[in-house]
């Protein structure tokens, strides 16, 4: 879509027209909303919801959502036109934009950056700048020279009539990065002019389709024709096929309809040239239909396909009970325990009473298996929500449930952003999950949480689902807020898995391990693939080894722009920072002291897939880490791959430990446990032990009596012996207690602020005067730091961290982070610490 501005607004005649003003919500992290007047014409046009196009500043023009309506104008400002009205329907509902409100102000960023993160990226109008040929330029009559490279844009702008480069385009022709020299200099001799051009980036999916002409639809026309073609096979066989599928005698409209272009060349023996002949010789028409990239099935419902066990049954019964009482309740079953059969049922009892269903999920390789599950109970009324569908996709999933075409949403965190307005119920599967919160950039949100404000917003149940639960979940159902509802056994004959620890100290000085697997691992493996049983292995660093050495002076390659040593990855052999993506070659030899003695430190899931292969050549072993699973289908490859069992070991990062439903894995083992345990943040032995319990919950599901190996160096860790008798609530307890006696959340709430600058020694002293604000404000107990992190510079920046904790009061909350905004604002106004990027993180995980 290319538009054309005329910024000058005339005044309407008539003194009675209403003067309409709109607050916008821009794409900026901008602290308060922009008003614009609206031209007398369009004041019937205003949409609350609607995305309108806007010039803000001198030079950008952006699309922006309406966030309300009214006749004040701004006092600080004179405000602008709106240029366009894009919608005439809401694309953000009333419901959404009081959600984002409440994710703006309780995770202390904008409204904008809301509203960025939440609309899918086609849904946004881009706007860039265009050059094209000045009318009034004529080659002969110009009294200015044109440099090469001047001529040679001219040259191109020339050989088509309207013809327009981007920037991007320009600096692609010329190939140097100085091409805006070159544009100034032409819009100076006016042999050309800058142009914005704004393009909306959702495009429908466009299927082309034939018919039969509608002169040969009657009998006697189409046995001329036949007569006709008898020469020419070709076309003939093309026409069969097209009358074969199409009963033109005794239904008219479904020549109308026609068939898809594609269907009369599917066939080895039928041309594509016969089909174009036809088409050009007037005895087919061929026309473009707009389809849905998710096609609807006019085919029944399906029924269940299972029933609930007596316990699932009454854990159902029970979690409904619950909902007589509570609004958010907790099933804490034990993995394998069929938590989403029960999910299932509660879903459909949810679209019974004419409600949306909104099923959350850490990682998009669950939304691989789950779904394929899902519809064959809900059938279309599915629709799949995740960062691997493209941008139309996603659109048209927006679109769905806006239009009510998908009543029940599967989806990870982002999820949480689509347009719902009716949810009866929100189910959050493996709701401990850390996976739910968003880092960065802003906001940065836990989808769990916001998931739970949408449900109190819009009258709607909660089931949180957990084998592991949070510790903040489970004081939540202790203190009598959430109900709670426990399953205790697996599903069916399947029992829980026998837990063996191995000791790798003893075994490395016995000198008996081989690579990284203990002599047990290694055997219990072989015996497994013997009996055609398949193995889940877990190591939660991926890459070939976490980095490389050199033997003689000690050196070891870094990165240029974060405080960590590059990961060596075999397969595209090179070294790669897993915080910026900087990639370099493998050194041949040692750059500090010329040596060629480089050896590979550590190991990560790449090599033990390496190892597997030439110690076990019979095994057929399958990689499931980021870089195998950055295609859009790559998850459902892998996951197809085990369940065929054309794979029989899969050795993967923490993807393979979440609610993954394999019936033939056995034995599952955790490479190196100790890694997990000692990392310095008070939820590593949480995070260990939801971890370790989730990993080994894959074994042994479907009546196979499983196994897993734990390989560690500590066996007498506190956190095993739980992990080994599966105990959740002794676990809890002791977890519940240092909590409390070191004042961290439940019981405490935390914010962590970091500073970041790319001056280490400024980045220090912002964040010491940031510190004397908060005390200053909050007092000396409740800020801990400035400190510098244990990786203390990403992406050339040098970070340092201030830790403030807060009592759980609402009034407390609101008022802190009143006072930590303006300490922030205080260190801003300061000139030297102007390019210092102050972030604040509430609830960090």
């Amino acid at each position: 879509m290319s538009l054309s501005f005329d910024f000058a607004q005339p005044e309407a005649a008539g003194a009675d027209r209403v003067t309409l003003f709109v607050d916008v919500i821009l794409p900026l992290p901008l602290p308060k909303l922009y008003t614009y007047r609206v031209p007398y014409e369009m004041n019937d046009d205003v949409v609350i919801g609607g995305r309108v196009i806007v010039q803000f500043g001198a030079k950008k023009t952006l699309s922006c959502i309406v966030a309300a309506v009214h006749e004040t104008p701004p006092a600080q400002y004179q405000a602008k036109y709106i240029l366009e009205f894009i919608d005439d329907a809401p694309v953000v509902t009333q419901a959404q934009l009081k959600l984002f409100r409440w994710m703006a102000d309780y995770y202390m960023c904008t409204l904008g950056e809301v509203i960025n993160a939440a609309l899918p990226s086609a849904l946004k109008l881009s706007s860039e700048s265009r050059i094209q040929l000045h009318p009034a330029y004529v080659p002969e009559a110009n009294p200015y020279p044109l440099s090469e490279q001047e001529e040679r844009i001219v040259d191109v702008l020339s050989s088509e009539d309207g013809k327009a480069l981007t920037f991007t385009e320009v600096g692609d022709l010329l190939g140097n990065t100085n091409f805006h020299k070159v544009i100034k200099s032409l819009i100076q001799k006016d042999v050309i002019f800058l142009f914005e051009h704004l393009a909306d980036k959702y495009s429908p999916k466009v299927v082309k389709k034939v018919r039969l002409a509608h002169h040969f639809v009657e009998e006697a026309a189409i046995e001329e024709l036949f007569t006709r073609l008898a020469s020419k096979p070709k076309q003939l066989d093309v026409l069969m096929r097209y009358l074969q599928r199409v009963p033109v005698y005794q239904n008219v409209h479904a020549n109308h309809q026609g068939i898809e272009k594609a269907y009369l060349t599917s066939a080895p023996h039928l041309s594509p040239s016969a089909v174009n002949t036809l088409i050009k010789n007037g005895v087919l028409e061929q026309f473009d239909v707009i389809v849905s990239r998710f096609p609807m099935d006019d085919s029944p419902e399906a029924k269940m396909p299972f029933t609930l066990s007596e316990a699932q049954q009454s854990a159902h019964d029970e979690v409904l009970k619950q909902f007589g009482e509570k609004d958010i309740v907790l099933l804490h079953g034990v993995t394998g325990a069929g938590k989403t059969e029960i999910y299932i049922e509660l879903i459909r009892k949810a679209l019974d009473g004419g409600g949306q269903v909104l099923y959350l999920l850490p990682e998009i390789a669950l939304t691989a298996q789950i779904v394929t599950r899902l519809m064959r109970v809900f059938g279309t009324r599915l629709g799949v929500y995740h960062s691997k569908f493209s941008d139309n996709e996603r659109v048209e999933v927006w679109n769905g449930v806006l239009s009510g075409r998908f009543q029940v949403v599967v989806g990870v965190r982002s999820a949480v952003f689509l347009p719902f307005d009716n949810v009866s119920l929100i189910i959050v599967d493996e709701e401990h999950e850390s996976s739910y919160k968003q880092y960065d950039p802003a906001p940065r949100y836990n989808a769990r949480e916001v998931a739970l404000m949408m449900a109190n917003f819009q009258g709607a149940k909660t089931l949180l689902g957990s084998a592991t639960p949070a510790v903040e979940t489970y004081y939540q159902t202790r203190a009598g807020r959430w109900g709670l509802v426990t399953l205790s056994k697996r599903f069916g004959e399947a029992g829980l898995p026998e837990i063996e620890l191995v000791d790798t100290r003893k075994q490395r000085d016995a000198k008996k391990m081989l690579n990284h697997f203990t002599p047990e691992l290694l055997s219990e493996i072989e015996r497994k693939l013997g009996l055609k049983e398949q193995v889940i292995l877990f190591q939660n660093r991926r890459g070939y080894s976490p980095f490389i050495s050199c033997l003689d002076c000690g050196w070891i390659p870094k990165c240029k722009n974060c405080a960590v040593s590059l990961s060596y990855h075999k397969h595209a052999h090179e070294l790669r920072c897993h915080y910026c993506g900087f990639h370099d070659r493998m050194p041949v030899e040692c750059p500090a002291c010329g040596s060629r003695n480089l050896k590979t430190v550590g190991f990560g899931t790449e090599k033990i897939e390496d190892d597997l292969k030439i110690m076990l050549p019979q095994a057929n072993v399958q990689r499931m880490d980021l870089d195998t699973t950055r295609a859009k289908n790559s998850y459902q490859q892998i996951i197809s791959d085990f369940e065929q069992q054309t794979t029989n070991v899969l050795v993967g990062t923490q993807m393979v430990t979440k609610g993954l439903d394999f019936a033939n894995v056995s034995l599952v083992g955790i490479i190196n446990a100790d890694s997990i345990i000692h990392y310095p943040d008070f939820r590593a032995h949480e995070r260990a032990f939801q971890m370790f319990v989730q990993v080994s919950g894959r074994a042994g599901r479907k009546g196979k009596k499983g196994k897993v190996i734990i390989q560690t160096a500590d066996p007498a860790q506190v956190i095993f012996d739980k992990v080994i008798r599966n105990d959740y609530l002794e676990f809890y307890e002791y977890e519940i207690t240092q909590r409390r006696e070191y004042g961290f959340p439940p019981f405490m709430r935390v914010i962590r602020l970091t500073v970041k600058h790319v001056d280490q020694l400024v980045a220090e002293q912002a964040a010491i005067l940031l510190t004397q604000e908060l005390v200053y404000r909050l007092g000396r107990e409740a800020v801990l730091g400035p400190e510098a992190p244990y990786i203390f510079r990403i992406r050339n920046f040098y970070l340092q961290e201030i830790t403030i904790k807060l009592d759980r009061e609402h009034t407390v909350l609101k008022h802190a982070k009143g006072q930590i905004s303006e300490a922030i604002n205080v260190v801003k106004d300061q000139k030297e610490f102007k390019q210092a990027r102050l972030v604040a993180d509430v609830d960090p995980m």
